[in-house]
């Protein structure tokens, strides 16, 4: 049976990693569509392999760019705008979506593949990150299958037992250790991290990966996001996920029962064997990916989070247990801050500022809808960008 999927972000790399699986499966999948921001070069090779019915570009410069270079005759249809990302997410003829936007942007179109009952391959973390409690609400509701693509995550999944249903106590699972490589600085003090580079910050020691999200490692962000979505994920409380720092990216991540058992998946850090899980559950295909070779790991090291020094996770944290709009806001101050850090505005050293500055000034209000969600986001961003032209950032409280 040949499943057809819309891979959301598929010129970054959780795209490409997914293009390359189905591209070693012809017999079992088809590419229905593409979404891209103005990756114009990329998408125009991508669509000369995979001939996706439709393609969108969030740019409408790069949309028209692109129309004009496709080659005569070609069938795929340019579009652009939200409405087209929704369409392309929800379509009938769709059977898996890739969730790989990166950001608040990928909230709505992954919210309609949900609603439309769709197999969502979550990589946009922040889709439940802002509108945990509306995401998970809508999958119930349209029916949806959720697979967890980031690679913790989905480490977690398969260390579940297959029965999970939410209930801790009733599978005797006593709490889940995600794991977190401790990025490029891990190690370092706070005085070392005040003079580092976005060029430094990009540079991952394991995984290949975009800025944005490289920043977010390298501040331990990343796993702060990552834990709450664990809890949305999971139905669990930040007092149930342990955060482990694994240098060597070998361990994706652990469940441990009251036993004594502790269950875990291990695996190359490549993020073709998570999509490929995702795409293939409850079944297993072939990635493209090596496997361990268990005689050459010469050590797994563990040790604990320098909350102090990175308190990025600890705000996170905070921002869970607030509730409500605080996720939202938490994101939306990040994406703000990290943006800031990669245009050299701000020091490393004062993204978690930032964050905690905007997290100060907002009175989280209760979820009910869509539009509190978005407010509360654009509200954020409005406020980061305004400490940032008002505020002497290195003097502001970390």
């Amino acid at each position: 049976m040949i499943r057809h999927i819309t891979v959301l972000g598929s010129t970054g790399s959780i795209g490409q990693s997914t293009l390359d699986v189905v591209r070693r499966h012809p017999d079992r999948y088809r590419v229905f569509a593409l979404s891209a921001a103005r990756s114009v070069d990329t998408m125009l090779s991508d669509i000369a392999e995979f001939a996706p019915r439709y393609v969108v570009m969030a740019d409408a410069a790069a949309a028209a760019g692109l129309t004009a270079q496709l080659a005569a005759g070609c069938q795929t249809e340019v579009l652009t705008g939200a409405d087209a990302l929704a369409m392309i997410a929800s379509h009938k003829d769709v059977d898996q979506v890739m969730a790989a936007i990166v950001g608040a942007a990928g909230l709505l179109p992954t919210l309609a593949a949900a609603q439309a009952g769709k197999r969502v391959l979550l990589a946009n973390k922040e889709s439940l990150v802002m509108a945990g409690p509306l995401f998970m609400q809508a999958v119930r509701q349209g029916g949806a299958e959720l697979l967890p693509i980031d690679s913790e995550h989905n480490a977690i999944f398969q260390s579940l037992p297959e029965a999970y249903d939410g209930d801790f106590a009733a599978h005797g699972i006593d709490k889940i250790l995600l794991t977190a490589s401790g990025g490029p600085f891990r190690g370092w003090s706070a005085e070392q991290l005040a003079d580092v580079t976005p060029a430094q910050a990009v540079a991952h020691p394991n995984w290949s990966m975009g800025q944005k999200i490289s920043v977010d490692s390298a501040s331990l962000m990343n796993k702060g996001l990552e834990l709450i979505e664990a809890c949305f994920l999971f139905n669990c409380q930040p007092e149930q996920v342990q955060v482990v720092v694994h240098p060597q990216s070998v361990i994706h991540s652990m469940v441990q029962y009251c036993d004594g058992s502790v269950i875990a998946q291990l695996g190359q850090p490549d993020m073709r064997t998570p999509i490929a899980y995702g795409m293939a559950w409850p079944g297993r295909i072939e990635a493209g990916v090596e496997s361990l070779d268990l005689f050459s790991l010469a050590t797994l090291n563990f040790e604990a989070p320098d909350e102090q020094t990175f308190p990025c996770l600890g705000l996170a944290k905070q921002a869970f247990s607030a509730g409500g709009t605080m996720p939202s806001v938490l994101n939306a101050a990040n994406e703000v801050a990290v943006d800031a850090f990669l245009k050299e505005q701000i020091p490393f050293t004062c993204i978690p500022r930032l964050i905690a500055r905007v997290m100060e000034k907002h009175t989280p209000q209760t979820v009910t809808s869509l539009d509190a969600v978005l407010a509360a986001d654009q509200w954020a961003r409005d406020t980061a960008a305004e400490l940032l032209t008002t505020s002497d950032m290195t003097e502001m409280p970390g």
